[in-house]
């Protein structure tokens, strides 16, 4: 994740560009997945995008991750080294959950099989794919790290409190969840937008004169 000078973390590169999807090309790029043809890598897409997890641990997911009852996938977090598993639990759609039973629950199948097959270069590669195809522009936000962030500000925006995304994304400190407090959400907007407006006179007329 990139820092600014002063060490802040940023959703933006140093050129300006954006680095997560937002809500349309989050929902363009699930509907070009749904369409692919592919259902595993339409699953596959749809748990990077509802859960925010990373790539490498949506491959190293099971069909043992997966509490079909309770609603949630347990996702094991790669980046903390620890001789005890540090899992974390997020909850999901059931679309998703009737997806993944679908594609991937087999009769008989053991518990430890992985649910993906795929190297974690030919997943990226398979997943931008997907952007491409759902037409979404080339950037720094076209990218698997685009829709964990995309998932950051999403659960934010819809008021879902901070230490719960913490949890579900994995961070080990707060400082790195709040990045997606950056983001101006509709209610941000909304306060910009009667900022602007006068009851006199518009502020377009305020412009033409």
């Amino acid at each position: 994740m990139h820092s600014t000078a002063d060490g802040t973390l940023s959703l933006f590169t140093t050129n300006g560009q954006r680095k997560y999807l937002t809500g349309d090309e989050r929902r363009h790029f699930l509907a070009a997945a749904a369409t692919s043809g592919r259902p595993e890598l339409a699953t596959l897409c749809a748990t990077l995008a509802y859960t925010g997890c990373r790539i490498s641990e949506a491959l190293a997911l099971t069909s043992a991750s997966i509490d079909f009852d309770e609603g949630f996938i347990a996702i094991r977090c790669l980046k903390k080294r620890s001789k005890i598993p540090v899992m974390r639990e997020v909850p999901v759609p059931n679309e998703l959950l009737a997806a993944l039973r679908t594609v991937h629950i087999q009769t008989g199948d053991s518990a430890a099989c992985r649910l993906w097959s795929l190297s974690r270069s030919r997943a990226w590669q398979l997943v931008k794919g997907v952007m491409t195809d759902a037409g979404i522009p080339a950037g720094a936000q076209t990218t698997p790290k685009g829709l964990r962030h995309g998932f950051g500000i999403h659960a934010i925006r819809c008021g879902v409190p901070i230490n719960l995304v913490q949890r579900w994304l994995g961070h080990a400190s707060m400082s790195t969840t709040a990045i997606y407090l950056q983001a101006m959400g509709r209610e941000e907007r909304d306060i910009a937008a009667r900022m602007w407006i006068r009851d006199d006179r518009r502020p377009s007329d305020q412009i033409s004169k």
